[in-house]
């Protein structure tokens, strides 16, 4: 959503990955939900990854575990955990407890 909105930061850490060929990506309902219109280009320079049945049933169990209900947040955690990768929110507190249900560790970078 950061990146939507054009947040310098993002852009800044986004080049640094790059530059280490680190390929920032995206799960697809991440994309879906910020998508309002066709103007909304700034996520297309990311990775999309693809929400897979597996990861579907993983995100489901995950947020039966955490007792949580933002279906979109689950997927976050199930990619970055299984890329092993950072995970940049602007929503901490659901991010970080996700995280720990899912007992991962993964670096949450607030934006």
């Amino acid at each position: 959503m950061a990146a939507d909105r054009n947040v310098r930061e993002v852009w800044a850490d986004h080049k640094v990955r790059l530059e280490a060929g680190i390929v920032p990506a995206v799960p697809a309902p991440v994309v879906a939900q910020a998508s309002r219109s066709p103007s909304q280009v700034q996520l297309r320079r990311f990775g999309v990854v693809a929400l897979t049945e597996p990861m579907a049933h993983a995100a489901g169990q995950l947020l039966g575990r955490a007792r949580s209900a933002d279906v979109v947040d689950a997927v976050v955690v199930q990619v970055a955990a299984g890329l092993r990768a950072d995970v940049v929110t602007g929503d901490r507190g659901d991010i970080t407890c996700l995280v720990e249900a899912a007992g991962v560790s993964c670096r949450v970078i607030d934006v």
